[in-house]
């Protein structure tokens, strides 16, 4: 199975997400899958690559050319493709990733995760979505998803196509069974503590 994941690329975070990002690279390997991610050799993108090569595991980096500049980009991890475009590389990602991880991260990872969430609510892929909540990272924008279901925003069902994970290993167990579960704020209390 392919397995996309979206994450941060800034080194300027506690060691803790550097440690669940290297740890979702062994876990995606050491099941057997192969990470598609963004080809960053920084942040928490160039962390889970590290995991999976260390596993032994396939690593496909898919990058616009304009990244092609010294330090940036991991080119001795396995495949990388060049884009043209942001556009075209998330399109390249979307299509050959069978399941999606998001990792902690900035407005691009959200843009990414929020881009597959949207055409997975408009039916045009079933694949499975997870969000790995690290030290409950993701925790108030679920709680946002949760209001704007509330308010008559969006669909209450929105909320059952990803799933939040609290390990790598749950993130990658609930990708390979190709399920999500509802996400409600109520049930996590005893998550989180």
């Amino acid at each position: 199975m392919n397995i996309c994941v979206f994450g941060a690329s800034s080194n300027r975070l506690d060691s803790v997400y550097f440690e669940q990002a290297k740890a979702l690279g062994l876990a995606i390997a050491g099941a057997g899958h192969c990470l598609v991610f963004g080809g960053g050799a920084s942040g928490l993108m160039g962390a889970c690559a590290a995991g999976a090569r260390e596993a032994g595991g396939e690593v496909l980096g898919i990058a616009p050319r304009f990244f092609d500049e010294p330090g940036i980009l991991l080119k001795d991890y396995g495949q990388l493709i060049f884009t043209d475009t942001m556009s075209e590389r998330k399109a390249m990602m979307e299509d050959r990733a069978e399941a999606f991880i998001a990792l902690p991260g900035g407005i691009g990872t959200y843009e990414e995760f929020f881009e597959v969430l949207t055409l997975k609510q408009l039916g045009r892929h079933s694949k499975p979505m997870a969000l790995l909540d690290t030290q409950g990272y993701f925790r108030p924008m679920v709680q946002m998803l949760e209001k704007t279901a509330q308010s008559g925003f969006m669909s209450e069902s929105c909320l059952e196509l990803f799933s939040l994970c609290g390990s790598p290993e749950e993130a990658v167990e609930h990708c390979a069974r190709g399920e999500s579960s509802p996400v409600r704020i109520r049930h996590l209390e005893e998550y989180c503590r």
